[in-house]
């Protein structure tokens, strides 16, 4: 059998709104079970941080070698891919998805290399947290005070064949942690005090909650509406425009999930400056805020001219149904009122819904 013609395997997500809820030892009893039922099951990599009743729940089962890499002489164990696709099992076990890999191995992020197992045929069983999904990224800073650097794409969680809510109420979590059931005794009151807030918790259980009602609504929709290029008759059309500034990513992702609520594309513009040196201020933002667009399964495209009039022809050509666009903080634009861009995109596009998303930072 050829690669083209190989079955991809099954993805399966353990998502939770926080660490601790018990993912990992959800995911161990569902591949105990195959075992017994006669599946060739092997752990790819397991973080059990230490707990007592995941490395039990994980004996019996086959466990990979990991890969050492050494940064700066310090060894770091790693997933090892390329054994798992010499040994082929049917399924694989792989915790924390959003993980950064340390060098020397085939990819920068453990997601990829999950990817790499499904289009081998592999089955995969994976564990992550809300907090890791990466349009959700401003949300989580914004509720929780932190930036969490790790992130995976959306659309790996769309194309899941199943995802599955690990769920436990604040208060339980919060207790687990009280009596050392997730962290080292030294780490309990700091992490009961900032992150795990009991605010926190209830919003992070939320976001938890409605991306698994939002995965089964595409499922009952149909594949060919689970797919980045619905029928344009049934989904909307979002395009965000970016500039360049702080908040262009922030864009990005408010508008993927825009687009992801109502079964919609997304398109990422960028009028390009026709000042070169204002260009070359802006270029490393709009790479990066092109990059997460492309990671979130946008079009990208990047044109030149009159910025507004560029919008308005754009809009029209692509039936735009809905424009995001960022706070103008520039003070030649409020200078000229009536004459804005904003303004201008507003008066001329008609039966387009226009979103103005305020720049926090500059409040």
């Amino acid at each position: 059998m050829s690669a083209d013609d190989r079955r991809r395997g099954r993805l399966k997500v353990f998502l939770g709104a926080a660490a601790g809820v018990g993912k990992s030892y959800a995911m161990l009893g569902e591949a105990r079970d195959l075992k017994a039922a006669g599946v060739d099951v092997v752990i790819g990599y397991l973080e059990p941080h230490g707990r007592r009743a995941t490395e039990d729940r994980a004996a019996g089962l086959e466990v990979a070698p990991r890969r050492i890499a050494r940064v700066q002489g310090r060894p770091f164990a790693e997933m090892d891919t390329d054994w798992l696709l010499e040994r082929t099992p049917q399924l694989c076990l792989v915790d924390e998805l959003a993980h950064t890999n340390h060098p020397g191995g085939r990819h920068e992020k453990r997601w990829q290399d999950v990817e790499d197992l499904l289009d081998a045929g592999i089955d995969v069983f994976t564990t992550v947290n809300i907090q890791h999904l990466e349009s959700l990224n401003d949300k989580i800073h914004e509720i929780t005070g932190v930036r969490v650097r790790e992130t995976f794409p959306d659309r790996l969680l769309h194309e899941a064949d199943e995802v599955v809510l690990v769920d436990l109420p604040p208060d339980a979590l919060r207790e687990r942690i009280a009596q050392g059931r997730v962290y080292a005794p030294e780490k309990i009151r700091a992490a009961l005090t900032h992150f795990f807030r009991i605010d926190n918790l209830i919003a992070l259980r939320s976001l938890a909650l409605r991306e698994v009602a939002e995965q089964e609504e595409r499922q009952l929709l149909g594949p060919e509406l689970a797919t980045h290029e619905p029928a344009p008759a049934l989904g909307e059309r979002v395009m965000v425009c970016i500039d360049g500034r702080p908040n262009s990513s922030e864009l990005v992702r408010r508008a993927a999930r825009m687009a992801r609520r109502a079964t919609g594309r997304l398109y990422v513009l960028h009028v390009e400056p026709s000042d070169e040196q204002e260009a070359a201020g802006v270029h490393e933002a709009v790479e990066a805020a092109e990059g997460l667009g492309r990671q979130l399964g946008a079009t990208v495209l990047r044109r030149a001219g009159d910025v507004a009039e560029t919008v308005v022809k754009a809009a029209e050509e692509l039936a735009i149904t809905q424009i995001v666009l960022g706070e103008s903080h520039r003070p030649r634009w409020k200078e000229l009122v009536g004459q804005s861009i904003i303004a201008r995109i507003l008066r001329e596009t008609d039966g387009v819904d226009v979103h103005i998303i305020a720049d926090k930072r500059t409040k």
